[in-house]
């Protein structure tokens, strides 16, 4: 008897609770303070568990890309959930023994490296579900991942206020743990050959058109391709301008435009959501525009942003400005996967996702710390945003190099075959 098709939205359902899960790193300011007033620990120290995290998951997501692909999204999720809880439960011990070093391990580390094949291990499965709605699929997993902070944040306070940072850290542990794993015991692949119900008949009478992606290769013979540097580099730019807008804005918004400690911080919270709605807005209009348009639309729009925010001295413009950039930086996350696919096809989509994302971490790095820098050296960071701005500009010109390429390969797919390339095309 044939085994019937889980049904994709439900699969989508699961990867949302994966990301919401391992999403909740954002809101690791929740535990600055109440960890630097217990141990008397510095800002710096405590802020670096939250720089190790995001150092592994960028690492992991490189390393254990083929794992995700060998074993499939369910074994990959069940993995990531086992990481991912033992790091925020092992945080509470290391609270208990008051151990920067094994906060470090656990949450920075294990925690780290649960994020990552978290964070892959549903995406190259989606997208194989939705090959009509290929960004609104990754548009909906990542979107929980940006939304996470938003969740997260209040049950964080709340936890810490009642029960203390130890008890908080293994409650969550064993929350995200016990959601991770029911949320991955759903996830499967698709039946070979299997189509959304009505789709075939909407090719059949050419009421959608079949999309063809470019090629389909390995992570092996992306990596050696020019537009795997092309998308590489122009996710390092859109995450090392937003991430350190991110890092900035509440300083940015009191010294800038003068508003209050608490409106400030209650901008950043209202961001947090913008940039989860990003997520799933501009992954869902890609495929409306395709990718190409969507990165190229990015970048236009944070030329100009950035350009005027250090002249910008209108507290509501302010906003409305600093709400658009995060949502482009939120829907370069969630464009990317669908990106990936178009051009190198969903046969070791989740290796290839693994290798882009060191992008991330290289950003999670690069942006606030230059950011930093130009603060300390002319106490403001307009400079700083300037600087951006001038990295969008090289962006822009990347995204139009990588349609020149794009249409290079698909004039010689024509002439040598209807399907797409199985093979590295000469550079």
């Amino acid at each position: 008897m044939k085994k019937k098709p889980k049904n994709r939205w439900l699969i989508a359902l699961s990867a949302v609770g994966i990301h919401i899960s391992i999403g909740s790193v954002y809101a690791w300011s929740n535990f600055t303070n109440p960890l630097i007033d217990q141990f008397g620990w510095t800002t710096s120290q405590v802020q670096l568990t939250f720089s190790i995290a995001i150092l592994f998951l960028g690492l992991s997501a490189a390393f254990f890309g083929s794992f995700v692909e060998k074993y499939g999204p369910r074994k990959a999720g069940l993995v990531a959930a086992i990481f991912f809880g033992t790091g925020i439960i092992g945080s509470g011990f290391a609270v208990g023994l008051s151990s920067l070093p094994l906060l470090y391990v656990f949450y920075g580390a294990l925690g780290g490296i649960g994020l990552g094949i978290g964070y892959i291990a549903p995406v190259s499965t989606l997208v194989k579900w939705f090959p009509d709605r290929r960004g609104l699929a990754t548009g909906l997993a990542i979107m929980g991942f940006g939304f996470a902070a938003a969740i997260s944040s209040p049950i964080m306070e709340m936890l810490i206020t009642s029960v203390g940072l130890e008890s908080t850290f293994y409650i969550l542990g064993a929350s995200y743990l016990t959601i991770m794993v029911l949320s991955s015991l759903y996830l499967e692949k698709p039946p070979e050959g299997w189509m959304p119900a009505g789709f075939q008949e909407k090719l059949d009478t050419g009421k959608v058109q079949r999309k063809t992606d470019l090629a389909e290769l390995t992570a092996n013979e992306a990596v050696k391709t020019k537009r795997f540097y092309y998308l590489w580099f122009m996710l390092f730019i859109n995450v090392t301008c937003g991430i350190a807008i991110l890092s900035a804005a509440k300083p940015l918004a009191i010294d800038s435009i003068g508003m209050t400690t608490v409106q400030a911080a209650a901008l950043v919270g209202v961001l947090g959501i913008f940039n989860g709605l990003g997520r799933l807005g501009w992954a869902t209009i890609s495929d409306y525009i395709g990718r190409p348009n969507t990165y190229t639309a990015f970048f236009v729009i944070q030329i100009a942003l950035f350009a005027l925010l250090p002249f910008t001295t209108n507290a509501l413009l302010f906003q409305v400005m600093l709400a658009i950039v995060y949502t482009c930086y939120g829907g370069g996350f969630a464009s990317i996967p669908a990106y990936i696919a178009d051009i190198f096809g969903t046969k070791q989509l989740g290796a290839i996702h693994g290798y882009i994302l060191t992008a991330w971490a290289a950003a999670g790095l690069a942006g606030p710390m230059f950011a930093a820098y130009m603060k300390d050296q002319t106490g403001s960071y307009e400079g700083s945003l300037l600087f951006f701005a001038g990295l969008f500009i090289i962006a822009l010109i990347i995204s139009l190099v990588i349609r020149v390429d794009i249409k290079r390969i698909r004039s010689l797919t024509k002439k040598s075959s209807v399907k797409p390339v199985n093979k590295v095309v000469s550079e």
